[in-house]
């Protein structure tokens, strides 16, 4: 059993530097007693050990502390995928008025990495009850995180809503996971699909209630309708960085914990067959998240419309993003896979940027509403293309990362024969298109209600976390070929038997 724990300790580094690093910024935050970037500085230096010790286990495959978290190139991807944005995100939180106005002092940076770290065990996770476990981690912090300007009162509204429809769906996923085991005898999602291949599921309804009720869990990380009654008044509470963070590093966890509980759960023998998910008989899931997938896109996109506040029509837009993501799964082939990671590497950057652009708007007008964004491009043209390049961005617009995350996606759909979902998705990219150039309408075609064009300053740092952000999105949009790759790699080695 020691020796057990030990190895486990070796695949296990990524998480420890975590906690490590989570450790010691309370103790400086302790020693320090006032708002200071060393605190945020130590954070980032702790995530970016954890990302070189994930870096390290590259092509690696283990199975840690009997069976309840595992180490593959798919937790890897998601590990750097959440180590980076964490990292973006305390960035934002050096330049965010609401967070250096707060009565709070460094809080907020081990809260994050606490969530990190939750964030990574959800992406390791094998076990029901670690998904669980993880899963809470995360959602404990958030709801923490969401409240964190206590002072203003839609903060705090925004968090006592966050806790109170978390802890619903927490209940109601746990409740099923615990509904599965009474019927498989074991929480292992490996040993689950074993099982479950042994016996008749047709017309056994268990299976396809369980599933849905665990989808309440999941769906509510990613902001799926009907789970996403939380996203528009928490987002829109919350300080914007700890928005980005809820929008970009809690959504991609719950991809990575949701495509390896669906695709290893209910998958009939051997992971895939000529690039196929062989499905056992009598579970439906794929018509489950097509369902789920086409009404978040339609809801999102159509309501996102309708949206006077950016942070809230950001927030529509990150269920509609949701749903197209849950599009590769619906494939359920290793393509569909691909594309969805493919997809999430390109939202890294987009929606990243399009938060921080926001931040530096409401840290000047001290509103994300879009009527005060009136001829701000005359004023801060610089800031305002940023927007427009991640915007576009969003919206699937060719040359950048967020068309070829869609092309690959439709791609998928296509080639399943799926062009009537493809098709869906590709009208609600142009539905999406109304909104996002709606902002850029105000910001250029617009001339500020005052007459004032007088500049706005920003500091040096603040351009350059843009360009940190908004590069990438239009590199990637050119040259794809390292997302692809590392996304088919991911896929290619996904599931341990």
């Amino acid at each position: 059993m020691l020796e057990q724990i030990i190895n486990s300790l070796n695949g296990f580094l990524p998480e420890t530097a975590l906690i490590v690093s989570m450790l010691v910024t309370i103790i400086l935050d302790l020693i320090i007693r006032k708002k200071s970037v060393v605190v945020t500085a130590v954070g980032i230096a702790g995530l970016l050990v954890s990302m070189y010790f994930a870096y390290l286990q590259i092509g690696a495959k283990a199975i840690l502390f009997s069976g309840m978290v595992v180490v593959d190139p798919f937790s890897v991807f998601f590990k750097m995928i959440l180590g980076l944005s964490t990292i973006f995100v305390l960035l934002f939180t050096t330049v965010s008025k609401e967070i250096q106005d707060s009565t709070h002092k460094n809080e907020h940076v081990y809260l994050m990495i606490a969530m990190a770290l939750g964030a990574f065990l959800m992406a390791s996770s094998v076990n029901m009850l670690m998904m669980y476990l993880s899963l809470e981690t995360v959602s404990l912090t958030s709801y923490v995180l969401a409240g964190y300007t206590k002072r203003v009162k839609r903060s705090s509204e925004s968090a006592m809503k966050y806790i109170i429809y978390g802890a619903a769906s927490s209940g109601i996923m746990i409740y099923a996971m615990s509904l599965l085991y009474g019927f498989t005898g074991t929480m292992n999602i490996y040993e689950t699909s074993i099982f479950l291949s042994k016996v008749n599921l047709t017309g056994n309804p268990l299976i396809v209630i369980s599933i849905i009720m665990i989808l309440a869990g999941f769906g509510y990380k990613i902001s799926s309708v009907p789970f996403h009654f939380w996203t528009p008044d928490v987002y829109e509470g919350a300080p914007i960085p700890v928005t980005a963070f809820l929008a970009v590093t809690s959504s991609a966890a719950g991809f990575s914990v949701l495509i390896r509980f669906i695709t290893n759960s209910f998958l009939a023998g051997a992971l895939v067959q000529n690039g196929n998910f062989v499905v056992i008989p009598g579970v439906n899931w794929k018509e489950i998240i097509i369902v789920l997938s086409v009404a978040s896109m339609i809801l999102g996109n159509f309501v996102a419309v309708w949206q006077t506040s950016v942070k809230r029509m950001l927030a529509y837009s990150s269920i509609a993003q949701g749903g197209y993501i849950l599009l590769g799964l619906s494939v359920a082939n290793q393509q569909g896979l691909a594309a969805m990671l493919i997809y999430l590497m390109a939202y890294l950057f987009m929606n990243l940027g399009a938060f921080y652009v926001l931040i530096l708007i409401a840290n000047k007008l001290d509103t994300d509403e879009l009527i005060g964004m009136k001829g701000l491009g005359y004023k801060a043209p610089a800031v305002c293309v940023g927007m427009g390049i991640f915007m576009f961005a969003l919206s699937g617009v060719p040359t950048t990362a967020g068309f070829v995350g869609k092309f690959y996606l439709f791609t998928a759909l296509i080639e399943s024969k799926l062009v009537w979902l493809a098709v869906v998705g590709l009208m609600n990219s142009v539905v999406s298109l109304f909104f996002y150039i709606k902002v850029l309408k105000y910001m250029f075609l617009m001339k500020p209600e005052d007459g004032s064009t007088q500049k706005l300053q920003f500091g040096a740092g603040a351009y350059v976390i843009m360009l940190l952000l908004a590069v990438p999105t239009m590199f990637f949009g050119i040259y794809f070929t390292p997302l692809v790759r590392i996304a088919e790699y991911s896929i290619s080695m996904f599931g341990f038997r």
